[in-house]
């Protein structure tokens, strides 16, 4: 799965890579170590506006949702039944790039993980990359306030994330560059399933 992120780039280096400006520029902050579970703001790219950054919540809210308790449960979706799971299907064709430049898994080193090695990875060929992502605008019934939030798809491990994420063997699809406006203009799903891939790098975060 992917619940740690990291995007510590400066922001021109952010809009000067994905080609798009800030909306609410004093409202991105790099951070070094992005907590999936705070369910805080983080910059992205949607299909309505490609030429604009908007900070969205991680943790997607349907739009029929009674109350925002389900974010907790969908931080990330998997590609293979994404269509299917009532909280994801009618977000599918709400595409998003998810702006990062590292994220974060765990090694088990034994069978029930109480001893873990933190890695750091990176794509080989981006410094500053995007995650596929879909998103959901919901509004609050207690206070009508808007809130638009995102949900991470995953796949299946590949061979390194298969050694790294050894307990779970999931992974977060990492878009290639030239991929990003195939995410954003809805080509099908499944085509980014595993074996759609990125070269990525593993480090050991001491």
């Amino acid at each position: 799965m992917c619940y740690r992120t990291k995007l510590n780039s400066k922001l021109s280096e952010i809009e000067r890579s994905l080609d798009a400006s800030f909306i609410e520029p004093d409202l991105y902050k790099p951070q070094q170590e992005i907590n999936a579970f705070t369910f805080s703001k983080t910059p992205v790219i949607t299909n309505e506006n490609q030429g604009e950054i908007q900070m969205f919540n991680w943790g997607l809210i349907p739009f029929w949702a009674k109350d925002d308790k389900i974010k907790k449960m969908t931080l990330n979706s998997k590609i293979e039944t994404v269509k299917e799971k009532p909280a994801f299907r009618n977000s599918v064709d709400n595409r998003c790039l998810i702006i990062a430049d590292g994220y974060y898994e765990w090694q088990w080193k034994d069978s029930k993980g109480k001893e873990k090695q933190k890695f750091l990875i990176n794509p080989k060929d981006q410094k500053i990359f995007t995650f596929a992502g879909i998103y959901s605008s919901w509004t609050n019934p207690q206070t009508n306030e808007l809130i638009n939030s995102y949900s991470i798809i995953t796949t299946e491990a590949n061979e390194l994330m298969s050694e790294i994420h050894n307990n779970k063997k999931r992974m977060p699809v990492v878009l290639k560059k030239e991929d990003q406006s195939n995410w954003l203009s809805g080509t099908e799903v499944s085509n980014f399933a595993f074996p759609y891939e990125v070269p990525l790098i593993a480090s050991e975060v001491l």
